[in-house]
């Protein structure tokens, strides 16, 4: 089951990511339409264990309207996605983010990254947090910029997707921007 409501959105709610939702970002992150978009290689239920250990802040997306704020019960919550922050305790921290395909063009990877934003900018005393998408991810790097993320550059043949070498685009935002978005 989910674990404990960290933020709560309009629609999104950011819990803890528990034991039990190993199989849920396993089963999701072995599907070729997210792994694809990410880089990412499959990953055993150890291997995604120990990441988790790594200092890294991992919020499982979940939608669960009535839930309250400690463990649901399991039939209470739908997990659509993981938002997670690498290196936010020691240098500029890092967002990645995905969301199953079912949900995919319905606003929740905005609102769930907003809340992550919030929340670090909040918890920690970083000037800026980072974020890269493919140069091909149209949805991905759309979404950074309707938060008021800047595309700081390119980093070409970055990492080798599908049988290809993609660039990534990285995005910084400030926490001054962050701010005054919010209060214009």
């Amino acid at each position: 089951m989910p674990g404990a409501r960290i933020e709560r959105g309009e629609r999104v709610t950011l819990r803890t990511v528990e034991e039990e939702d190993v199989p849920f970002i396993q089963r999701a992150s072995a599907n070729p339409g997210i792994r694809y978009p990410l880089g990412s290689p499959l990953r055993s239920r150890e291997q995604i264990e120990d990441r988790d250990s790594e200092a890294t802040d991992r919020f499982l997306v979940c939608l669960d309207d009535d839930a309250g704020p400690g463990q649901p019960d399991e039939g209470a919550v739908r997990r659509v996605g993981v938002v997670s922050v690498e290196d936010a305790d020691w240098k500029r921290p890092e967002l990645g983010y995905w969301l199953v395909s079912e949900v995919h063009g319905e606003g929740y990877g905005t609102e769930a990254v907003a809340l992550v934003v919030e929340f670090v900018f909040r918890s920690y005393e970083t000037p800026a947090i980072g974020a890269g998408a493919f140069a091909s991810n149209d949805a991905s790097r759309g979404l950074l910029e309707s938060l008021g993320f800047t595309r700081e550059g390119r980093r070409r043949k970055y990492m080798f997707v599908d049988g290809k070498h993609r660039d990534m685009v990285q995005y910084g935002l400030l926490r001054r921007e962050w701010h005054e978005q919010r209060n214009s």
